[in-house]
């Protein structure tokens, strides 16, 4: 068995049916335990995320907290809410949006589509679970900042150290796998088939322009993201739109097809049917959980950064980030794939990213396909800018006081850029399998804790506030 064939074996004993019971049950449980809060308060906890952005709010450091505090009174080594939420989007908007959907689509069929969206249903409420205890749990690091994510509530809430080193180790190896070589492996294929950028001078190009965002630590990274994440993400969903409403006599033969896949009465049956049915199951939910990320802990590890510490209030946030993601940039992109390219797995020869890019350039012509590649490598650079401070974290938490912080400053740093230029120079599907991988042995740890700490997480008062 090769390189390829072992890493799939694996990939499908982490993704097994067990695994996605284990999202489902989870997510199910919460989304009951709670109310469907997610769906039953959705124009609250709008309101209070988005919604309060057109007000002005939620961009204010909160200066009543401790800590050192530079010239503008804002907390060293911490940013602001918007900041914090730019940073949170950095790491869910991704490549995952693009080449990700495009990979599930290939793989999994029009039906993984589907199960996209039932991972975001059930994440959302993961999600607000996980950055409520990451903030109810937060404690400072020594430097200004703080220490934030499951490790730390394992440890603390749970009194399981071991699992919270876990945690941290295979935290450590996502911000290796997911955060740093997908992402540049994403951004130079995609420079490759748009613009013929040789892969080694882009890989080389992509990783010094990182390395100049990720010194300035996460004061640095807050204020790249706030610029770069609304801006790009409005351009790209008025771009889909486009190409969709070109289509528009497409879209009811694609939903058809999204959900006969999915939920095609044949398929119980096996065979071929069958086959595609849990692979899209599988495809879905795996790259659902790639992209959003609700159920892995690192929505916690992020949030935990902000300023303002209000766990009810980073947890909305949380809920909006994973429906954006998935919800909206994800659907889109489907639809941009599915209108295009058909409705038939693996009848384009292109795959990842140059599959979404095709179909942009198909319909938007030479305009369309730069915008989609220009999409791509700035979500994959702002990605893996917000990966780095998550791996960061975890090193500080695995480190300790080991020679005053010496591995997160300076030898992490050369790791995760080393992981980067690697990356850009890696096969495509070794690079999605290997993180997959990850991602899914990441969730355990969180997952247990979360059910165990369910008593702690409070949702807001939002059934008064919508009867008054």
């Amino acid at each position: 068995m090769d390189l390829a064939g072992m890493l799939e074996h694996i990939h499908r004993m982490v993704w097994g049916p067990w695994t996605l019971a284990v999202f489902l049950g989870v997510g199910i449980y919460f989304s009951i335990r709670f109310g469907f809060f997610q769906v039953r308060g959705f124009c609250f906890w709008w309101s209070a995320t988005a919604g309060s952005l057109f007000k002005g709010e939620n961009n204010r450091a909160d200066t009543r907290q401790g800590g050192r505090r530079d010239s503008e009174g804002e907390r060293a080594g911490a940013v602001s809410q918007l900041q914090s939420v730019c940073t949170a989007l950095a790491a869910t908007v991704g490549t995952g949006n693009i080449a990700g959907v495009a990979t599930a689509l290939a793989a999994g069929g029009p039906g993984a589509l589907f199960w996209m969206w039932i991972s975001a249903f059930i994440g959302m409420i993961t999600a607000y679970g996980e950055t409520a205890l990451g903030i109810r749990y937060r404690r400072g690091d020594g430097r200004g900042g703080f220490l934030c994510g499951p490790f730390v509530y394992i440890e603390q809430g749970l009194g399981m150290r071991g699992m919270g080193l876990l945690y941290g180790f295979l935290c450590l190896m996502c911000s290796f796998g997911m955060g740093s070589m997908v992402q540049a492996n994403a951004a130079l294929g995609t420079m490759a088939y748009a613009w013929n950028v040789p892969i080694l001078p882009g890989g080389i190009l992509f990783t010094a322009l990182l390395g100049l965002v990720i010194v300035g630590g996460i004061r640095r990274i807050g204020k790249v993201a706030e610029k770069m994440m609304p801006a790009v993400s409005g351009i790209y969903i008025l771009f889909c739109l486009l190409v969709i409403l070109s289509s528009a006599d497409r879209i009811p033969a694609v939903l058809r097809a999204v959900f006969s896949a999915a939920f095609e009465p044949g398929s119980a049956a096996g065979g071929v049917g069958g086959y595609m049915i849990s692979r899209g199951m599988r495809y879905g939910i795996s790259r659902g959980v790639f992209s959003n990320e609700a159920g892995l802990g690192t929505l916690a590890i992020l949030h935990g950064a902000a300023d303002r510490a209000d766990p009810k209030q980073q947890g909305m946030w949380a809920m909006f980030e994973v429906f954006f993601d998935t919800v909206i940039l994800c659907t889109l992109t489907g639809l941009v794939i599915l209108c295009v390219a058909g409705t038939e797995p693996g009848a384009n020869p292109y795959q990842g990213a140059a599959l979404a890019a095709w179909c942009f350039q198909r319909r938007l012509g030479a305009a369309g396909e730069h915008l989609a590649s220009a999409s791509v490598v700035v979500f994959a650079f702002a990605t893996a800018m917000a990966w780095y401070y998550m791996g960061k974290q975890a090193a500080c938490y695995l480190a300790g006081g080991f020679r005053r912080g010496i591995f997160e400053q300076r030898i992490y740093p050369v790791l995760f850029l080393g992981a980067v230029f690697a990356g850009s120079q890696a096969q495509l599907n070794l690079v999605w399998l290997l993180s997959d991988i990850w991602n899914g042995l990441m969730a355990f740890p969180n997952l247990t804790a979360l059910l165990f700490l369910c008593g702690e997480i409070e949702l807001p008062d939002w059934k008064r506030k919508k009867e008054n």
